[in-house]
């Protein structure tokens, strides 16, 4: 059985209604999946590389959960791929520990599918705004798989979206994504 590898980037989990039930529901229906909050764990920031890494070398399949912020994803993750992902680890000559891992995007976003065009508020589609990522993964050698994401996921009780809607958008959401994690899963078995 695969090993999977949530690496949870969202700054205030608690505070999450989306991303919360996304967790939860991956949590109660993947099994061998360690989740690590890196908020919950690094809430000054300081990272332990070494662990991250030792975590990372033991996965076979890592998700990357997080909510879309200011085109891309928080600041607690984006500093873990900048600590974690260090040369002759992740890239240079010896830098193969990623090398044939699968990377899962898995992220919510407050702005609908029409902001997110040449003519809504954000002026490109999603996607375009996921290139760097990846191309993380192509440059550590992970195999990046179709990310999984829901728009329309903001709710601000009595100022914006409606929580039953969210809630409902969100237990999809963690069905598509434990469906695309079975598939990595398998593809990994078929080659083995």
């Amino acid at each position: 059985m695969a090993k999977k590898l949530m690496i949870l980037g969202h700054p205030t989990i608690e505070q999450s209604l989306a991303n919360s039930t996304i967790v939860s529901a991956v949590q109660q229906n993947v099994q061998d999946i360690e989740i690590r909050n890196l908020a919950q764990l690094y809430p000054d920031y300081k990272i332990n590389v070494l662990a991250e890494q030792e975590a990372l070398i033991k996965a076979d399949i890592v998700i990357f959960q997080f909510p879309f912020y200011w085109y891309g994803v928080p600041a607690i993750l984006k500093k873990y791929i900048d600590d974690v992902y260090t040369y002759q680890f992740a890239y240079g000559s010896e830098g193969d520990k990623l090398k044939g891992k699968k990377m899962q995007l898995s992220f919510t976003t407050g702005a609908s599918e029409a902001d997110y065009t040449p003519i809504g508020i954000e002026n490109y589609r999603l996607p375009e705004f996921l290139k760097p990522l990846e191309q993380t993964a192509y440059y550590t050698g992970m195999d990046y798989l179709d990310p999984v994401f829901t728009q329309t996921m903001m709710y601000i009780p009595g100022l914006m979206g409606i929580k039953e809607e969210v809630v409902v958008n969100a237990k999809v959401h963690a069905e598509r994504l434990i469906d695309k994690i079975t598939q990595a899963e398998q593809s990994l078995e078929a080659v083995a």
